[in-house]
């Protein structure tokens, strides 16, 4: 990965582990939240739903990856499958929350925690790969290329989300560029889906079939899904 792609990571490391965890914990649980969270919310509930559903049912015996797993709402349903489960993320304060909120002994058996670069080799191979709204603030070269770094150690299907480029998510992204740098949050950045299809295909060869995709919409929440899934 190139200097532009540390530099982001960097910054998102920053920003998920100091600025916005409070406000990142309290979203990804039960407390109120103001109207426009309370979409992002749903959203994300919508998509953690749909992407659940492009996964068995019975995941005993699968090795699972949630790449970017922030406060383990995914690694905990996955691990109620069955499966044996690695939930990394760059944000340490979001992975302790994880682990902390999590009581269920049998559970907490079956995830194992991690902090760092969700494209780490020494992860191990996995069944199933799952990345949940954790590569949307990155362009579409670093995501392709990132999901690709995965890819080699994935043996059924790795799933995947983006912010789509619509005319509202670009709106809102050229507008939060006006704002002085000090009071950025790292922005969504949205981008072409299939742009960002024909990159990864660049990146991953012929091993690899294009699967489902599914978009949610939820006001403030714009994501899309996209599956690809070994031949």
């Amino acid at each position: 990965m190139d200097t532009a792609y540390q530099t982001r990571r960097a910054e998102l490391q920053t920003y998920f582990d100091e600025t916005a965890s409070v406000t990142w914990q309290k979203l990804t649980s039960t407390a109120p939240v103001s109207g426009i969270r309370a979409t992002v919310r749903a959203g994300r509930e919508a998509m953690h739903s749909q992407v659940l559903s492009w996964l068995p049912g019975d995941m005993t015996g699968l090795r699972v990856l949630d790449a970017g797993c922030g406060t383990g709402t995914f690694a905990v349903e996955a691990a109620r499958r069955g499966a044996e489960v690695v939930a990394i993320d760059i944000a340490r304060s979001l992975v302790e929350t994880a682990a902390e909120r999590l009581l269920d002994p049998e559970l907490r058996s079956r995830i194992t925690w991690r902090v760092g670069d969700m494209t780490r080799l020494d992860l191990g191979e996995f069944d199933h790969m799952v990345a949940m709204d954790s590569i949307i603030h990155y362009d579409a070269p670093d995501m392709a290329a990132m999901v690709a770094r995965i890819l080699p150690r994935i043996r059924r299907s790795a799933i995947f989300t983006y912010a789509p480029r619509t005319p509202l998510l670009t709106a809102m992204h050229a507008a939060g560029k006006l704002f002085p740098r000090s009071d950025r949050a790292p922005a969504i950045v949205p981008v072409s889906g299939s742009h960002l299809m024909q990159l990864l295909s660049g990146h991953a060869g012929a091993d690899w079939n294009t699967g489902r995709q599914h978009r949610v919409n939820s006001t403030f929440y714009i994501s899309e899904a996209r599956e690809v899934i070994r031949k």
